[in-house]
This record gives C-alpha cells, structure tokens and sequence, in this order.
C-alpha cells in the first residue's frame, strides 16, 4: 500500500531544505507548498483509482496532527485539493514522524566525515581531491548528489573506503577476488563501478578517457584474466636457471601470456628485431604481418603490466624502430600521446597519417560533436612528433573524418563487403 502521507511530507521536506528558508536567509514571508497536480500526483486524478479517497484520509490526518495545512481548490472543503502547505511550527515533528534525519545535520555528519579523512597521513592522491572536493562544495552549499547522497552516510563511507582500498592496491587480482577480500561480498564492489569510474575520471587527469575497467587495471584490479599478446621475432625466455626458450616465429598468431606471469619471463631479440609495433585493436594485431618486428596488442590503453613489458623489450633492443598503430581518431592519438608519456620509449605512430585517411575514405566515419571538442584539446597538448600529428587532427577535422584501425590491413585479404 502507497503511504501517501510519507511521500507528501518527504515532498515537503525536500522543498523545505532546498530553500532559503531552512537557512533562516529568506527576505520575504514564505510558505512551502506541494502542489497537486496531474504531474506531482497523477493517481489522485485518476479516476479508475482508489487513490483519491485514500489520499484525501492520509492528508486530512495530518492535518489534524498541524503537520500541513490543506487548501482546497475554489475553497470547496472535500472537494478536489489545489495544495498543501507544510506547518514550519511543526517541523520538527515531522521530521520525527518520518525518521528522517534533517539536512542540516546530514551536512555536518559528513563534512566531520570528508575532514576526517583529509587528515588521514596515508590518504592518496584521487581520494584526497574527491574528498576535497565534495567538501567544499558541501560548505558552499552547492548540490554533490553526481557523487553522493547526503541522506546515506554508509554508502558515503564505503565509497571513500572503496577510493582509498583501489589506490593502496598493490598484488594482482580480480574484481570479485578484491570485492570478497574488502566486503565479504563478490558483488559489492561491482554496484559501485559507476560511481567509482566518475571519480576516478574527474580527479585523475590521465584517467579521463578511460573505462572504468582500464582504470582498475592500473591497479592491478582486472575483470577477467589480463593477458598480453605477442608474435613475430623474438626470444621468450622463461624463468632463470634452466631456463626454456620460445621462438616466436615458429608461431603465425603468437601466444598470449598473464599480466601476472609478465614477471617471470624475459624477451630477447637482439639481431632479430628491427621495429617493435604496439597494434590497438585484437582483429587487427591477428590480422598483421611484418618482418623483423615484435608485434604487441596493447588492447586500448595499456596498464602497468603491459607498460613493464614494453620497457624490458627497450631494454634489450633499444635501437630498433618502436611504433604505434592504433585507430585513426580522437581515442587512438589519446592511446599514443599515453603511451609515449608513461612509457619513456620513443614510439612514432604507424599508418596513422593523412594518406591512411585519404586512401580509405570510403570507409570514413564522420565525427561527432564530442570528436571535436576532444579534438581540440589534444591540439593544445604537448605530443612526440608534434608537427606531423597536429596535421593529422587539423586534416580529420577539416575533412570531418576518423578511421577504425582494421580497416587497415596488410598482407591479407579483406572480407568483401
């Protein structure tokens, strides 16, 4: 059964705290009002319902307790209800009867909580400017309900747990695993996904692109198995002493190895290989063919394990040609500029330039709204190569065009279409 009375007096509330009169800063006399109409209460004006009678006993109730006052429309008691207006006298009272905490103390409750936590010695870098953040804006009296709800401290709380337990993780796991070890439930940590990818895109700069599935992997947090594809030349060599070998040629498509396992292998191609390529998208690192080339697929934006291979194969062939091929648009030159910048390696891109654009504009698609905002702010930036890739961004969004990477293929057929 619906409590009408609850959900006209929360109705109230929330209009009462929302304005200026709950602060003791109105100029004027004001009185808080729910108005009924087809929008605010469409089953009171229903009339197959039974809500018109059972609304009119809730409201006259509450009336009775001085709750609210009921004003009636032309002023025919009984009759059809305009609005009702909240008893301010009262406020406390209802607040009581619906035991529900008021605002005001919601606001100090967490502000104690968000201080709290700045204090802590250990805090990270994302959940101090979260925390930071919602303060002030709390304090200023702004609204946070994207990030919080200001009636459910709990769920306030294991947020900020939540931050502070994926910045502080060290040893490799999965969502599940990390969701049981923290909660003592595999699901808990996944409700919160949404929540946490906002956070982690807002006060993190280089996560701003990223899913939120790509920024837990950065903390060694991962959805499924996290595996790194090679093929072509090269040695893998496995463990130390005794230790046994993989020639990667022997394979046409490579092999595929745990992040987690990353450690206990070592890559050599000394005389062996002359380009290293980093290939964005899985259809087109199985679909490529070079010779005398390592061949990564780096699937989106690479983590930390990934990262870690890469600089293991620098060190050991330093001199050969390090290259990135990746999709022709906004996301592929934000992959690229990342992974020059957190690699240290001085990768060039590869069949990313104006003649790939020319040569398959047939199979072009056009940029969207958000394409060019994105656009031109990769244009400001700093980037490796910074002459021919701002003639690339200018060309794609003159000639309003981006390119998928497996459009692009070598050596191999092309499905027809």
């Amino acid at each position: 059964m619906v409590r009408y009375d609850a959900r006209i007096l929360n109705g109230l509330l929330d209009s009462y705290e929302n304005s200026l009169l709950s602060r003791g800063k109105n100029k004027v006399n004001i009185r808080i009002a729910f108005p009924f109409t087809k929008k605010a209460m469409p089953e009171y004006f229903d009339e197959s319902s039974l809500a018109y009678g059972e609304i009119h006993a809730a409201l006259k109730e509450l009336e009775q307790k001085e709750f609210l006052e009921i004003v009636w429309k032309r002023g025919r008691t009984g009759h059809i209800i305009q609005k009702v207006l909240l008893n301010e006298k009262r406020i406390e009272e209802v607040y009581s009867y619906l035991a529900r905490t008021p605002k005001e103390d919601n606001v100090k409750i967490h502000l104690r909580l968000f201080e709290k936590w700045m204090l802590k010695s250990d805090i990270d870098s994302v959940t101090f400017a979260f925390a930071g953040y919602v303060k002030q804006r709390i304090e200023d009296g702004k609204s946070v309900k994207e990030f919080i709800d200001l009636t459910d401290l709990k769920r306030t709380e294991r947020i900020l747990s939540m931050i502070s337990l994926v910045e502080k993780n060290k040893e490799p796991c999965y969502i599940r695993e990390f969701s049981i070890l923290h909660f003592g439930d595999s699901k808990v940590f996944e409700s919160f996904l949404g929540v946490l990818g906002k956070i982690m895109r807002r006060f993190r700069n280089e996560f701003s692109e990223m899913d939120i599935y790509a920024i837990l992997s950065e903390y060694n947090i991962y959805s499924t198995p996290d595996y790194v594809y090679i093929k072509g030349e090269g040695t893998v060599i496995f463990g130390d002493e005794n230790a046994a070998m993989m020639e990667l040629s022997l394979l046409d498509q490579g092999i595929g190895i745990s992040g987690a396992d990353l450690k206990k292998i070592r890559i050599s191609g000394k005389g062996k290989i002359q380009k290293v390529i980093t290939i964005e998208n899985l259809t087109a690192f199985f679909g490529w063919q070079e010779k005398n080339s390592l061949i990564i697929y780096l699937g989106g934006y690479h983590n930390s394990a990934r990262r870690e291979l890469l600089r293991m194969v620098y060190r050991d062939v330093p001199d050969a040609v390090y290259l990135h091929f990746g999709d022709i648009d906004v996301g592929g030159f934000e992959i690229y500029r990342d992974l020059c910048v957190k690699t240290g390696i001085p990768f060039r891109t590869y069949r990313m330039g104006i003649p790939e654009l020319m040569q398959y504009e047939n199979y072009a698609k056009k940029l969207t709204e958000n394409d060019r905002r994105r656009l031109k702010n990769l244009a400001e930036k700093e980037w490796p190569g910074q002459e021919e890739i701002i003639k690339v961004l200018r060309y794609m969004e003159e000639h309003n065009v981006k390119l998928e990477q497996e459009i692009i293929q070598k050596k191999r057929k092309r499905c027809k279409r």
